[in-house]
């Protein structure tokens, strides 16, 4: 009796679990729905500062977005990058917005020799200018492991306040915009690297619970057929 009641326990558990598996891929279909409207929508103004504290990764994170204003060169930040096109840095430069607030910008990808803005100097464009992208929720403390190290300039993720700290940056969104690909190819930074992939694993996940409690049943069947068998006869 106690083998049958932890085989039924196990089935009912294993089928709770494919049900919630069947939920959660209901919901990560609708979240990449609801991402792919976002990415192929027409661009809106940013969130300001009175909507800051209301974005979210659930409301806002792959929103496009445009924003016009003057780029601040001499205070741009190399965060590690690992693209298509090999690993290097992202450049996240300063934009001073048009309303007033400043927004850090990830203008794209450069490789390690294109490190020096000295190297790139056609890309470091003055004057005022319209960036176009997708908005990025901010990536506190580091990357897997390793924690930035703001003291020696060396960063892992892009931490929109700690990078704005280090930078003596004032009223700065807490959201960063990756930029979409400029109009020369060959130009660096390199935009438009935005990798957006939603692992959707969840039906087989759900099959494999379901099949599980299939084999629990089957125990049970079994349990019982040997029961049956070893009953003595009735007289």
């Amino acid at each position: 009796m106690v083998l049958l009641a932890w085989l039924a326990l196990a089935a009912a558990g294993f089928v709770a679990l494919g049900v919630w598996q069947l939920e959660r891929r209901v919901w990560k279909l609708d979240l990449i729905a609801q991402v792919d409207a976002r990415v192929h929508a027409h661009a809106v103004a940013p969130p300001a500062p009175p909507d800051w504290p209301t974005v979210s990764a659930a409301d806002d994170q792959y929103r496009r977005v445009q924003v016009r204003g003057v780029f601040l060169h001499d205070r741009e930040t190399l965060t590690q990058a690992a693209t298509a096109l090999g690993a290097g840095y992202w450049v996240l430069t300063p934009l001073r917005t048009d309303q007033g607030f400043t927004v850090l910008i990830n203008r794209g990808f450069v490789s390690p020799e294109r490190r020096d803005s000295a190297s790139r100097a056609d890309g470091q464009v003055g004057g005022e200018q319209t960036v176009t992208g997708l908005l990025r929720i901010t990536e506190p403390k580091g990357g897997f492991l390793r924690a930035n190290d703001p003291a020696n300039d060396r960063w892992r993720s892009r931490d929109v306040e700690a990078i704005a700290q280090a930078r003596g940056l004032g009223d700065v969104a807490p959201y960063f915009i990756d930029a979409e690909a400029g109009p020369d190819p060959s130009a660096w930074p390199r935009g438009g690297l935005t990798v957006i992939r939603f692992p959707n694993s969840h039906l087989v996940y759900a099959l494999t619970w379901f099949g599980m409690a299939l084999l629990s049943l089957g125990g049970m069947v079994l349990v019982l057929r040997e029961r049956r068998r070893r009953e003595p006869p009735a007289s």
